[in-house]
């Protein structure tokens, strides 16, 4: 077992987090870059959520961060210790892989218990303390399963067990998949779920070729985007052909703020939210560059997602449920976009206007 570390007591009161710094992390696997100096610093209890692609560099971190692997350059500070150079076993963290990775001739409490028995813990508080952890995850009932009794939700709540039964540090989660309390702990966890990062993550750092794009918290990271990568990878956005001019981008007749300015004049693609899509009121839709067609209502609850061809491209728009559903399929409306500061991006970029 690789993700247990360093002696921690066992029944004590819960321990706030620590300090963890990445600094300039590099890591490259037979001449392809990994990681390219990332660098990030997580506060103490603080849930930090590495978002991005795969082939980013997400778990790379997390395997540095454990010890599994070592960087090419760059260090990890844990607590103020660097602990760069040290083997796994030797640092105070936990960590649940995407595969899980349970022991398959163990019981779901031995594997959870596995940790402590390293750290000789003797037998009746081991089992107090896998007990307490698999009530914590609502698997009391399956204690004395084995691996492949349980299905694939299961054995990761297992696994998360098996890691907190130890009292780690630092947390480390490749792919959770379960809700879990690490408030009182500092952790860190990647996912290519978007709704799983911005729902449960202090701050969100969005990863793209090895390099951090933009750190945040979740509602900075999907409404003020630092780049076109981070607009157009969290949630959905239209790109709208359009022109810069002095400090604005004009969309089909329609002049929208900038969220750099001092952006050159020019063709360019307007990154524009669904929610910032509306219909317009009054006035026949009869013809002009935002008139279209409804080809898509896609019900989500209090609102929804239609989707309107405008001719020469569709643009989504995103409204509340009562709005939409007054506009079916094959009606016809006058869209209008919200005066939101845009981010644009200069490829594919046309003077259409």
């Amino acid at each position: 077992m690789t993700t247990a570390v360093a002696a921690v007591g066992v029944g004590t009161a819960a321990r706030a987090g620590v300090e963890v710094r990445l600094e300039n992390l590099r890591r490259r696997y037979a001449g392809v870059t990994a990681l390219d100096g990332l660098s990030l610093t997580m506060a103490p209890g603080e849930l930090v959520a590495l978002l991005g692609p795969s082939g980013c560099g997400k778990t790379t971190a997390l395997r540095l961060v454990a010890g599994l692997e070592q960087a090419d350059a760059g260090r990890v500070v844990v607590a103020g210790e660097d602990v760069t150079g040290q083997p796994t076993n030797k640092r105070d963290v936990g960590m649940v892989f995407q595969a899980y990775s349970l022991f398959p001739h163990m019981t779901a409490w031995q594997n959870v218990a596995f940790g402590l028995q390293m750290r000789k813990v003797d037998n009746a508080r081991r089992r107090r303390r896998a007990g307490e952890m698999l009530e914590l995850v609502g698997l009391s009932g399956f204690a004395d399963r084995f691996a492949h009794q349980l299905s694939g939700g299961q054995q990761q709540r297992v696994a998360l067990a098996r890691a907190l039964a130890i009292q780690p540090k630092v947390l480390l989660l490749d792919e959770p998949l379960s809700a879990l309390d690490a408030k009182v702990r500092t952790t860190l966890f990647v996912t290519h779920d978007q709704e799983e990062a911005l729902a449960i993550a202090d701050r969100v750092g969005v990863m793209h070729s090895g390099r951090l794009e933009q750190l945040g918290p979740p509602t900075a990271i999907y409404s003020r985007p630092a780049t076109p990568f981070v607009a157009e990878f969290v949630g959905l956005t239209n790109r709208l052909p359009g022109v810069v001019r002095g400090g604005e981008v004009e969309v089909r007749g329609t002049r929208l703020p900038l969220v750099q300015p001092d952006a050159a004049d020019g063709p360019a693609i307007a990154l524009v939210r669904p929610e910032a899509v509306t219909f317009a009121s009054g006035g026949e839709a009869v013809a002009g560059p935002l008139v279209g067609t409804v080809i898509a209502v896609a019900f989500l609850g209090a609102t929804s997602r239609v989707t309107v061809d405008l001719g020469d491209l569709t643009v989504l728009a995103q409204l509340p449920t009562s709005e939409a559903t007054a506009h079916p399929a094959g009606s016809r409306v006058r869209l209008a976009l919200r005066p939101d500061p845009v981010l644009i991006a200069r490829d594919e970029a046309t003077s259409k206007t």
